[in-house]
């Protein structure tokens, strides 16, 4: 059975936080239209918002994965490839955390340093809040 991947962290215009309910097997965020209860596809609002996470990785996975292989230590032409690979597979993941879901604690974490996702009542995201690197006081 599928999962609302970014449950607990989706929010409707009015900052009101959105749960998660199922019709059949679908899981479906509940969005509060003024008294109106609508059911909306987890899978729409899901992948709106994992597009927007990832759309700065599309282009980029070169320069990405040097990155983060010099982060780990690992600037060996495999682990670069390793790291790039994963980075071209964002539908395969999109698909894996649509059958086991993000871990509650990750979410929590999520939440707590202020990653949010504002959807309107037909559940279009409007605003990705995400957390960003904190500056080190040179800007």
């Amino acid at each position: 059975m599928k999962k609302a991947i970014f449950e607990g962290l989706v929010y409707d215009v009015n900052l009101q936080p959105v749960s998660v309910t199922y019709v059949g097997d679908e899981p479906c965020y509940v969005i509060d239209d003024d008294g109106f209860m609508r059911h909306v596809s987890a899978e729409k609002v899901d992948r709106q918002i994992w597009e927007e996470m990832t759309k700065d990785i599309k282009g980029n996975e070169d320069f990405l994965s040097k990155q983060a292989a010099e982060m780990m230590g690992q600037v060996d032409p495999f682990s670069v490839a390793v790291i790039r690979s994963q980075f071209e597979k964002t539908e395969e993941q999109f698909a894996q955390l649509q059958e086991v879901g993000f871990p509650e604690d990750a979410r929590m974490f999520l939440g707590m340093v202020g990653f949010m996702a504002i959807v309107d009542y037909r559940g279009e995201l409007v605003e990705l809040k995400q957390p960003s690197a904190i500056s080190d006081g040179d800007e």
